[in-house]
């Protein structure tokens, strides 16, 4: 390995999601260039980006067509402000999130965590603006992941993310989410599973519905709390539950957008679950895949009835909510370059045929006696292993790497989220290392 350029990173970079300690004993891993589902390091070692490079890259690293939209991006437009400007970029795209998802007035931000806090925000002022401010709280998910700022995580029920910051975040509201045992043939948990934790969020919001703004949930999958994949009927009886207390639903598709569940958003399996006419959620929060893996954007996007509570003459009812970098032009033409790579390529049917190769690939891991809880939701692929490893996310982690391979469990649940581009010879690879790594641990 470069050992100078681990030591200056080390001696200027506070890493993320790290105990800095740990990388006294633990190396960095330096890249100095990717391509296709393949990172490098400095000397030439190639990983199988197996995770997507924290589930954000779609179509590959060094994309040339997402390479060649942006290179005409800055012939044009690098940034220009969006307060008081416009430009191609951004209103191009912003019609296109609403023609895909049927909400629109787009409201853009730089990652996950800012959306959320912006479709937190919205909730609770439109409650205001429209005379009843004691809808305050929000109501989440256990096991629940929206994002590590103070409003997001306050609607985040993962401890070690949570513990320590609990004096400084806003009493909000818990409720079951549905149960995930896994069903012998992998799919998400039961239609009755998702009918008794909606029962349990009704009681909730019958006696507490004077005082929440919004739900919030992720749909279908629960990512940082371990990949847990649940039935999509709870979305359709969480929709009408949200209807009839009159109470926002916040989707965040951060993580299950663009394709991750099989349809292009995961929102869509509901309205297919129930009938083609549902009622769409009130807030949707995108980020992660929108620019293939490129640059930072997110956007929140939401109904009619909501921005119209905003539109008024008193600037103080206006949602104030900014960053410098609003609609920044190179993110939103990258996300273009995105959209169209679904649209020319077929991505979302494509991916369903893969899927089912790539599954079938995965039958060793799925019969081998350590792996309890497989799981398979469009290209998510999830099983939790039986071990006593000490730090087995880690051990983990480093075994794969030198096998040339990027994983990161979550505790003892191993998943599989690589780029769309993945072919079934590197996704085999992909399945023969992890079985590999499984067979040397300690039991």
């Amino acid at each position: 390995m470069n050992s100078h350029l681990v030591n200056r990173s080390l001696a200027s970079i506070w890493h993320p999601c790290t105990q800095m300690k740990h990388h006294a004993t633990f190396p960095l891993v330096p890249i100095r260039s990717a391509r296709g589902v393949w990172l490098m390091d400095m000397e030439g070692k190639h990983y199988l980006d197996g995770v997507s490079s924290w589930w954000v890259n779609l179509f590959g690293h060094a994309n040339p067509r997402i390479n060649a939209a942006l290179f005409n991006q800055l012939e044009t437009l690098e940034h220009a402000m969006l307060a008081g400007f416009t430009h191609e970029s951004a209103v191009e795209l912003a019609e296109r999130l609403a023609a895909l998802t049927g909400l629109g007035h787009a409201f853009f931000a730089s990652d996950g965590a800012s959306s959320v806090e912006i479709a937190l925000k919205m909730s609770f002022h439109y409650w205001r603006n429209v005379g009843k401010p004691a809808k305050q709280k929000f109501v989440s998910l256990s096991g629940g992941y929206h994002g590590e700022t103070l409003g997001a995580l306050a609607v985040t029920d993962v401890a070690i993310f949570r513990d320590v910051y609990q004096p400084l975040l806003n009493n909000n509201l818990i409720t079951p989410a549905p149960s995930t045992t896994v069903p012998d043939d992998g799919g998400p948990c039961c239609a009755h599973c998702a009918d008794e934790a909606a029962g349990k969020l009704a009681a909730l919001l019958a006696t507490q519905h004077h005082d929440i703004a919004a739900l919030i949930i992720e749909p279908l999958v629960q990512g940082a709390a371990g990949m847990k994949m649940y039935h999509p009927r709870f979305l359709e009886r969480v929709r009408a539950l949200c209807s009839e207390y009159q109470i926002h639903l916040i989707v965040d598709e951060i993580m299950t957008g663009f394709g991750r569940t099989g349809e292009m958003f995961a929102w869509a399996q509901a309205r297919a679950d129930a009938n083609a006419n549902a009622p769409l959620p009130d807030f949707m929060c995108l980020s992660k895949g929108i620019t293939g893996g490129y640059l930072p954007l997110s956007c929140v996007l939401t109904t009619d009835n909501i921005y119209a509570a905003f539109y008024d003459d008193s600037t103080a009812r206006g949602f104030l909510h900014s960053h410098s970098y609003t609609g920044s032009a190179l993110a939103c033409r990258a996300a273009l370059a995105t959209l169209d790579i679904f649209q020319s390529d077929n991505v979302i049917a494509t991916n369903k045929q893969n899927a089912i190769t790539f599954s079938a690939r995965c039958q060793p891991l799925r019969e081998h006696p350590r792996v309890k809880n497989f799981r398979h939701l469009g290209m998510i692929w999830a099983f939790d292993v039986v071990s006593n490893t000490a730090n087995f996310a880690q051990h983990f982690f480093a075994a794969g790497l030198q096998r040339g391979l990027l994983l990161r469990p979550i505790g003892n649940t191993v998943y599989f989220m690589p780029p769309y581009v993945i072919t079934a010879d590197e996704f085999t690879m992909m399945v023969n290392e992890t079985l590999a790594i499984i067979n040397a641990l300690n039991t």
